[in-house]
């Protein structure tokens, strides 16, 4: 097999051994959160972003490989496979390159080149494209037959051939493809007579912009109404200046033939390259801004799964409504539905007492903790009402997210989770659950219909669920997950499981009771030692003889701390609890050839903290009195508001009047701001300014200047920086092309 990693290290700026040995981990089965956590020693300390990247780009050479030993075949079978052919065909770095090289060679239907070379008018070809003194009208008469009537026909036959030549000529290809990547614009236009039916595209009616420039949620928006039969679109530069920097490549002096090439450049361009061109760079640039699109989808989503977890309390949750009523449920600590009931204390019924009544009850029988009332409609109302009915301080009252409650609950693991109870029940509990830990219950949802991103709809899904998965998948690692309660969908996403291995987990659990410690994982069904080993760090035993096994330190690991205990002649509870005692601790002594400093030094902050939560700590937040809808809203308000969805063009804020509002990019700082990554994320609490409130179109536009600042809030780990306004985009597509092997 090839060793790439010297090109991946050079490209992702890593030491080519750390390359190697990331890959032989992933060769062996390793999965991205294991390698990170528990093979620092061996990767150097590598994180989940750069063993991911690793593990992509290596993924694309083989593909790229597997293509060119397809080409080499190919024309090893035409036998045209010169040396100096299959040299080249080795050392293309990229795809696009390496089609250049075979396009000469590739089988294709019938075109006017071929039929051409059939009626004998190659030399004729030749002879043009050698562009010397000839007489083209008595060279062409020399090429007369049953098939070629006359001169003109001979003629058009030999420009034929020459256009397909200048098209299949992998200089002139590059070149071109240079040529659009920095001149080519996007034009945009309505389909005459579908005006009025695409309102929502009126931006884009009369629109024109340098590809290299566009932002990805302009062009995704263009494609978008190109797709649904509203906008014609056209992604091409100057057609004088192209036909220019061929001729300068392929014409000579201004004999007879050298006119007859022009002819043919200009039509070859037209008919072939330009086509040609304008399809890659349309794919370019669609992968450009799905990878955008996709980063942002994907930051959002980690920041909502790692959202503050209420923890586990008692909960009351309400799914609010007005003529339908208000859904309510009781749930325990782990979230199991202890109690069902709906009121009506809203418009039109209004049975306030009654309702006061219900809750007030359900509150002291189940010793409630927390009250959940989802965002939803009728939410700021059922909130009011619950606020004035006389509950105990002690009882928290929080406004939860709903976005996607609906689908859980008519979906299949809502129906195996709650077979007697319907719909209205099953988003309740989903609210609940929300508040008591996000990532438990967001796991079980497809993370399209949580309600962040942009265009996630219109970007290559396979991407996008890859993306997702290594979000989802990273968050519930880094979490850890308590094996005994953990739901099917929850342990789907732990290192080394999947699906089936989750489903058996949970047979096994449902069989045979609570696992006493993690050794006992191994009794699983079809759960082999390879999944033990990714997976045990991972999974959590509460209440286990063995205090590590609540902790995220490995298995592996057990025998070293136990040896650490041992030198200090106590047990590991002790260390556990005791500082003093765990600073008495020499890592040095305890290094071996498979742990080294590291882990050891993960170890002792594991022993400080067992099973510590990487989430921030759960805090209270409250929209502003009185501001309930949106026509409560008034410009030059200041209110609080919590951060629903980041996009490359600002940031839209929930203020509590069902109907979030924008602050546009140039709107979230003082200072101008490109990525607004930069200054906040999902779940985010910030105060905003209201600018503008249209109640007709439902349209709030929000400043938060004089509120933050551009390094106040920097994304973790961003792989790529991207400006709305502009920007050097024909270096990123150049860039990309490298990545995608383009």
């Amino acid at each position: 097999m090839t060793n790439y990693s010297h090109k991946i290290a050079s490209e992702l700026n890593i030491n080519p051994k750390q390359v190697e040995a990331t890959t032989n981990l992933l060769d062996e089965g390793g999965t991205v959160p294991f390698i990170a956590r528990y093979r620092k020693e061996v990767t150097g300390s590598l994180d989940e972003v750069q063993i991911a990247d690793i593990r992509d780009r290596l993924q694309q050479l083989k593909e790229l490989d597997k293509r060119r030993e397809a080409i080499l075949k190919s024309i090893d079978e035409q036998d045209k496979l010169t040396d100096e052919l299959k040299k080249q065909i080795e050392e293309a770095e990229t795809l696009s390159k390496l089609e250049d090289i075979y396009l000469p060679y590739k089988p294709k239907r019938k075109t006017r080149a071929t039929k051409a070379r059939e009626k004998g008018l190659q030399p004729l070809a030749d002879l043009i494209f050698e562009q010397g003194n000839a007489d083209v009208m008595t060279e062409a008469a020399k090429f007369l037959n049953e098939e070629v009537e006359n001169e003109e026909d001979a003629l058009q036959g030999a420009r034929d051939i020459i256009a397909e030549t200048i098209n299949e000529d992998a200089e002139a290809r590059e070149r071109m493809r240079k040529y659009f990547l920095q001149h080519a614009v996007i034009k945009s236009k309505v389909y005459t007579g579908k005006e009025e039916d695409a309102q929502k595209y009126k931006d884009y009616f009369e629109w024109e912009e340098s590809v290299k420039d566009v932002p990805s949620h302009r062009l995704l928006a263009m494609r978008r109404g190109e797709a649904e039969l509203f906008l014609m679109l056209d992604v091409v530069p100057d057609e004088d200046g192209a036909i220019n920097l061929l001729e300068k490549q392929f014409v000579k002096g201004n004999s007879e033939t050298s006119a007859q090439v022009k002819l043919a450049i200009k039509d070859g361009y037209k008919r072939l390259l330009c086509p040609s061109m304008e399809t890659e760079l349309r794919m370019l640039s669609k992968k450009k801004a799905d990878e955008e699109a996709i980063d942002v989808f994907a930051k959002n989503l980690h920041k909502l799964l790692m959202a503050a977890p209420l923890g586990s309390k008692r909960v009351l949750a309400i799914d609010p409504g007005f003529r339908t009523g208000c859904k309510v449920v009781c749930l325990d600590a782990q979230g199991k539905l202890l109690q069902y009931e709906a009121i009506f204390p809203n418009e039109p019924q209004k049975r306030i007492a009654e309702s006061a009544a219900t809750i007030k009850h359900m509150v002291e029988v189940h010793d409630i903790e927390a009250i959940a009332i989802g965002n939803g409609t009728a939410s700021r109302e059922t909130e009011d009402f619950v606020n004035k009915i006389g509950l105990p301080k002690s009882v928290t009252v929080v406004m939860v997210n709903e976005s996607g409650a609906s689908i859980y609950s008519a979906s299949e693991i809502a129906r195996n989770e709650f077979p007697n109870h319907d719909v209205t029940v099953r988003g309740a509990v989903s609210i609940g659950r929300r508040l008591m830990d996000p990532l438990a219950e967001l796991v079980k949802l497809d993370p399209k219909s949580i309600g962040v991103g942009q265009y996630q709809h219109d970007v290559d899904q396979p991407a996008l669920k890859k993306s997702l998965d290594d979000i989802v998948m990273s968050c519930v690692n880094s979490v850890g997950v308590e094996v005994n309660t953990a739901s099917e969908q929850l342990l789907t996403y732990v290192a080394g499981l999947g699906p089936q291995l989750a489903k058996n987990i949970v047979t096994y659990r449902d069989e045979n009771g609570p696992f006493k410690d993690r050794s006992a994982i191994k009794n699983v069904q079809r759960l082999g030692d390879k999944a033990f080993e990714q997976a045990a760090g991972f999974l959590r035993i509460k209440g286990a003889g063995n205090p590590l096994d609540d902790s995220a330190v490995h298995p592996e690991a057990y025998t070293l701390v136990e040896q650490m205990a041992k030198d200090l002649n106590c047990q590991i509870a002790d260390l556990i609890k005791d500082e003093k005692l765990r600073k008495q601790i020499d890592l040095k002594k305890y290094v071996t050839e498979t742990i080294g400093l590291p882990t050891l030094k993960d170890i002792l902050e594991e022993l400080a903290k067992p099973g510590r939560d990487p989430r921030e700590k759960f805090e209270v937040f409250s929209f502003a009195e009185g501001v309930n809808h949106i026509e409560d809203l008034k410009i030059g308000m200041k209110i609080p508001g919590i951060v629903t969805n980041v996009t490359n063009f600002g940031a839209f804020v929930d203020v509590g009047v069902h109907q979030d509002g924008l602050v546009h990019v140039s709107q979230l700082a003082d200072q101008f701001v490109s990525n607004p990554a930069e200054i906040v994320s999902v779940q985010q609490k910030v105060m905003v300014t209201v600018t503008e409130v249209d109640v007709a179109r439902k349209r709030i536009s929000l400043s938060m200047k004089g509120e933050t600042k551009p390094q106040q809030k920097r994304s973790q780990k961003p792989k790529r920086k991207q400006q709305d306004n502009g920007g050097d985009m024909a270096a990123k597509l150049a860039a990309l092309k490298g990545k995608f092997g383009q």
